[in-house]
């Protein structure tokens, strides 16, 4: 009974997402378990897994956050289509250039919250306000319509085309078997994983716990893979979203420099004494969201095939809930990038099924802040309960 208890605990969020997957299945008639609507839910909310995967680094750091992205998405769109379409610039030197413009922002957001102290809602609140305006401001100097098309093809083909392509409603076979090489490396991983621990002496989860994170893990894949075998391939964009995702992983629980972002949330004052450079870490945080930023704005850019002064609205808010919805800290030093796309999904489920349901923007907005404060209400609920023990 407690194993059984632990368990549901422990995957709380995951259940969580399946019974709201199963809720709009169900109210919209069977539509969100169309091969075409598990294609919208990637392609629709990848900007979702990007951002929060950056928002995920500044909140490890001490709850910290970063409100520009939204506008920052904006901009280097503005910037892009500038350059791709008005000065016909080739595409690969346009991308490297607004690379850099967002390497520049994240040295100077990073330099300004780590080394100059500015609070980091400050800093990327004057952000916010500057990139929207200065984004409206370039359209209107530069075209009538408030955006810029059409795009090059070669550039919509990197990050909205399709891999492994075929016929729409034809079963794809490579698509799928991609799903099962996937299921087999996750399975891998897993078990590699919790022998690695046991070796070293650490805690790991009940096996019970393992087997059904596992199995409910690669199920998804596979579904994903099974769906996707009907709609014409792989999006392009699922192919960036999981190696960021694998990168970030990696980084975070593979790497002593990822464990930096965990202890300076978890006692700043300790890590910098113990002679780790904090504000150098902190630095990397917010130069690290502005590249994911920038690599958000150029799927951004492919999905809509334009430059447009409305791109980016509200993307900060989603990334910020995805994290907290996927049990990323509000205080920071804990989270996991694993949480944060079980809290993506969510978010991204929970905006395709109202869609589909044709419920309002406004009230979409209301659902949203809900879940994202019940998250943080049982975030803290379960600290107390740790704290308690």
């Amino acid at each position: 009974m407690k194993n059984a208890a632990a368990i549901l605990k422990k995957n709380t969020m995951l259940i969580v997402l399946v019974l709201v997957y199963i809720f709009f299945t169900i109210a919209t008639k069977g539509q969100m378990f169309t091969a075409n609507q598990f294609n919208s839910l990637i392609t629709q909310n990848s900007y979702v897994f990007i951002l929060a995967t950056g928002m995920l680094m500044c909140m490890l750091t001490g709850g910290n956050i970063d409100l520009s992205c939204g506008s920052f998405v904006c901009f280097i769109g503005v910037i892009g289509g500038l350059l791709m379409v008005l000065k016909e610039i080739p595409v690969p030197v346009a991308i490297l250039a607004t690379l850099v413009v967002g390497i520049i922002y994240g040295c100077v957001l990073g330099y300004l919250i780590a080394y100059v102290n500015v609070p980091p809602w400050i800093a990327t609140l004057a952000g916010y306000l500057a990139f929207r305006g200065w984004s409206v401001a370039l359209l209107t100097a530069n075209t009538t319509t408030a955006s810029i098309a059409p795009l090059p093809k070669s550039f919509l083909k990197v990050f909205s085309g399709k891999i492994l392509e075929s016929a729409p409603n034809a079963f794809n076979i490579p698509c799928f078997v991609v799903g099962m090489v996937a299921s087999v490396i996750v399975v891998v991983l897993q078990l590699r994983d919790r022998s690695q621990r046991i070796k070293k002496g650490y805690e790991v989860e009940s096996m019970l716990s393992m087997i059904v994170k596992t199995v409910l893990i690669v199920a998804a894949i596979m579904l994903f893979a099974y769906k996707l075998a009907f709609a014409g391939g792989i999006p392009t964009v699922l192919v960036w979203v999981v190696a960021i995702v694998m990168i970030y992983s990696f980084i975070t629980s593979k790497t002593t420099i990822g464990r930096y972002f965990y202890t300076i949330g978890g006692n700043a004052e300790a890590t910098r004494l113990s002679g780790i450079d904090t504000k150098k870490i902190m630095f990397m945080a917010y130069l690290n969201m502005a590249v994911l930023t920038t690599v958000t704005a150029w799927i951004v850019m492919a999905k809509f095939q334009s430059a447009n002064s409305t791109a980016g609205t509200n993307f900060e808010m989603d990334a910020i809930s995805a994290c907290v919805v996927g049990g990323v800290s509000a205080y920071g030093g804990s989270g996991s990038v694993f949480g944060m796309i079980i809290g993506a999904t969510l978010i991204g489920v929970i905006n395709l099924g109202m869609s589909l349901m044709g419920v309002d923007a406004n009230w979409q907005k209301v659902v949203k802040g809900v879940v994202l404060l019940g998250a943080v209400v049982f975030d803290i609920l379960n600290d107390k309960d740790k704290s308690e023990r």
